[in-house]
């Protein structure tokens, strides 16, 4: 599964992409706005960091006005994936862009027949926000999994990227659930790696090495 990071903040992403375990990223106009940058001038360092799909998301709601806005963003850089709200504007926009060879991402998708117009629209990927169908008392990553069947029955290529990622278990049952993709906040990729037993583990096996009085240097 790729793992995205979900930020639009040029310095977490560079501390990060130093791991070699990033593939993408995503932002939107709300992370957009926290980092108190210029959106252009933030995709632009941005999509030099990192050599996988950045998504950068339109703001109109018309989609005449979505794929303008589109356009302008895919001429930032060449792995800018266009994200578009998962309504009919946005949809319509979605397949005037794919059908113009440009990777689209169709956010904001909390339903299997949403996710199917989706990829019938030739959404590069679509999002589904699992957290927030968590949020209100639905199983978010039952939709992950009804949206795997309807793919695979139908052999069609959009990746499912896996978003609003609350906690680690989101990424391991999304993994399982078969996502091709989870994008996930700076801290949240960070405590994957993290154990306490790992941790118990390192420290008891660097004291006996110390107590051995050895070095590999």
């Amino acid at each position: 599964m790729k793992l995205f990071l979900d930020t639009a903040d040029p310095k977490e992403i560079e501390a990060l992409v130093a791991t070699g375990l990033v593939d993408g990223v995503t932002t939107n106009p709300s992370l957009a706005t926290k980092t108190g940058l210029s959106l252009v001038d933030a995709l632009d360092t941005i999509c030099k960091l990192v050599p996988g799909s950045v998504s950068a998301e339109v703001t109109a709601l018309k989609s005449e006005e979505m794929i303008s806005e589109g356009l302008r963003l895919a001429d930032i850089a060449d792995n800018i994936t266009i994200k578009v709200p998962l309504t009919w504007d946005g949809l319509t926009a979605c397949k005037a862009l794919s059908s113009l060879g440009k990777k689209v991402n169709v956010t904001l998708c909390f339903s299997p027949n949403q996710a199917l117009l989706a990829a019938k629209a030739g959404a590069t990927f679509v999002s589904p926000f699992i957290g927030r169908l968590d949020d209100i008392g639905q199983d978010g990553m039952e939709l992950i999994r009804e949206i795997r069947e309807i793919y695979d029955n139908y052999d069609f290529q959009t990746e499912i990227l896996a978003a609003s990622i609350r906690h680690t278990m989101h990424i391991r049952d999304a993994a399982l659930a078969g996502a091709d993709v989870a994008t996930l906040p700076p801290g949240i990729f960070r405590a994957l790696a993290q154990h306490p037993l790992t941790d118990k583990g390192l420290a008891a096996f660097l004291k006996d090495w110390k107590r051995g009085g050895q070095s590999i240097l």
